[in-house]
């Protein structure tokens, strides 16, 4: 037996080609199977795309660009997958680097009445974070239909296949004005997203550190040995 098994507990593959959860693990209770290319597969076969939208202001364009925006959104409706769903997440404003980096201003700021200033600034954001500072995020979220043939019956040509209905997507949505966000790392970007959704609280204090991807699909034998 391997070392690895025996500290984790034996894997199993299943007919997706992927490793199974370990015996005991916390993967057992969670419905997410895997992140491959960006998509989340989930214990029940489906495979997850979720794309997250930066908004735009409707009632602050002309109205000729409103028009056209109408326009370029219902044309996008048309071609949208089925499954399509609009998520909206509401949370506190994190000010945390912000109020860090007042302090190093204050602490270095050698003008007494520049250094009160940055001290009343740092106590109205403070109690503005407690009480009313909140951020959106906007994101849509499809899953694979019947009609969205992959090249091959296999999990990379699926995925493959979500990312360009995705891309399919991004180019309609641009018409109308509203940008996607094209993380450079898309499996640490769905990872970062899902520990935020699931470990709500623990996500504001304790943040993932980098590489966290590469070491948690290493450990749980998503790689080659």
């Amino acid at each position: 037996m391997k070392l690895k098994e025996l500290i984790f507990g034996k894997s199993h593959t299943d007919e997706t080609g992927l490793s199974a959860t370990y015996d005991g693990s916390v993967q057992q209770w969670l419905p997410i199977h895997a992140i491959v290319n960006g998509v989340i597969i989930t214990k029940d076969k489906r495979f997850i795309k979720v794309m997250e939208v930066l908004p735009i202001n409707f009632y602050l364009k002309p109205e000729s660009e409103r028009q056209n925006i109408i326009a370029n959104y219902a044309a996008f409706l048309k071609i949208a997958p089925h499954t399509l769903q609009a998520q909206v997440i509401t949370q506190k404003a994190d000010m945390t680097d912000y109020i860090q980096r007042m302090r190093d201003y204050a602490q270095h700021e050698e003008v007494p009445e520049c250094q009160s200033m940055i001290e009343d600034n740092l106590l109205e954001i403070g109690e503005l974070g407690q009480s009313e500072a909140i951020t959106h995020r906007f994101f849509l979220v499809f899953q694979h239909e019947m009609q969205m043939k992959p090249r091959k019956p296999t999990v990379n040509a699926i995925c493959q296949r979500m990312n360009e209905e995705a891309d399919t997507l991004r180019r309609y949505l641009d018409f109308c004005g509203l940008e996607v966000l094209e993380p450079r790392y898309a499996d640490n970007a769905v990872l970062e997203l899902l520990y935020e959704r699931i470990c709500k609280q623990t996500s504001h204090r304790v943040k993932l550190p980098e590489g966290v991807f590469d070491m948690a699909t290493t450990v749980h034998g998503l790689y080659g040995e």
